[in-house]
């Protein structure tokens, strides 16, 4: 993990304010692998390093993980599953905590799914009011028709899990394949369930493919089946976008 300044470490755990943190650490009462540490430049591992605070051995807070899937098809995007079809956590390997995905694509579409175990930023991003844009591959049957095009573009109605009806929200559509079953490019600000096949089917064309390209700031880059984490820089913009980075303090 990266080296973190010490006092942005104990004030992770809970142990104290940041600037308490400082006091403690000045007053020679924080030590670092069994050495007295008084400089508050100082930066420590909180995994690797034993950091004691007034003689006690410090628990640091859970570490965020942050990982970019790019989820095939033929996985749901769930925890576990009771039919035993292979979910979206068969893919994880080799990441010290458990995660779980933000939001969900269907068992047949496929690309960018982030996951992990920051629950704060997860609710922000699921917010509807967190306008967060999403950015999607989709491969329908036939050839839309401009004006059901201009209806994607301005929202229609669509029937929801529980039966209602709603309105779609304002999208940005192009055309990126012209075909006899084309390929469009279309960006959304909600998350509703099956969203983007409803919305196809409300203008009268069946949805053969989805893959999600985009998330906020974040591009689609590995290959399918494969995960990488974020970036600090990542998670930063990814917060920021959420409405999450503004209540943030400094590093």
């Amino acid at each position: 993990m990266p080296l973190e300044r010490l006092q942005k470490i104990i004030a992770a755990a809970g142990v104290a304010s940041r600037r308490k943190a400082e006091e403690l650490i000045s007053s020679g009462h924080v030590q670092v692998n069994g050495q007295i540490v008084t400089e508050l430049g100082s930066k420590a591992d909180s995994e690797a390093d034993h950091i004691r605070v007034n003689g006690k051995l410090l628990h640091g807070a859970q570490r965020h993980i942050y990982l970019l899937l790019n989820k095939p098809k033929g996985y749901v995007t769930t925890v576990s599953d009771p039919e035993k079809r292979p979910t979206v956590m068969d893919l994880i390997h080799g990441v010290k905590g458990r995660v779980y995905p933000i939001g969900r694509l269907d068992y047949a579409s496929e690309g960018l799914l982030l996951m992990t175990n920051d629950g704060e930023l997860a609710h922000r991003l699921m917010k509807a009011a967190s306008h967060v844009p999403k950015t999607y591959l989709v491969k329908v049957a036939g050839t839309p028709k401009e004006d059901a095009i201009a209806k994607l573009r301005a929202g229609v109605s669509i029937s929801t899990d529980d039966g209602r009806r709603v309105r779609s929200g304002p999208s940005v559509v192009r055309i990126v394949k012209e075909a006899a079953n084309p390929w469009y490019e279309i960006t959304l600000v909600e998350g509703r369930n099956r969203q983007i096949r409803r919305m196809f089917e409300a203008v009268g064309h069946h949805v053969e493919k989805i893959k999600r390209v985009r998330y906020g700031p974040l591009t689609l880059d590995v290959p399918p089946g494969e995960f990488r984490q974020l970036t600090l820089k990542e998670v930063e913009r990814l917060k920021s976008a959420s409405g999450a980075g503004s209540r943030r303090s400094a590093s």
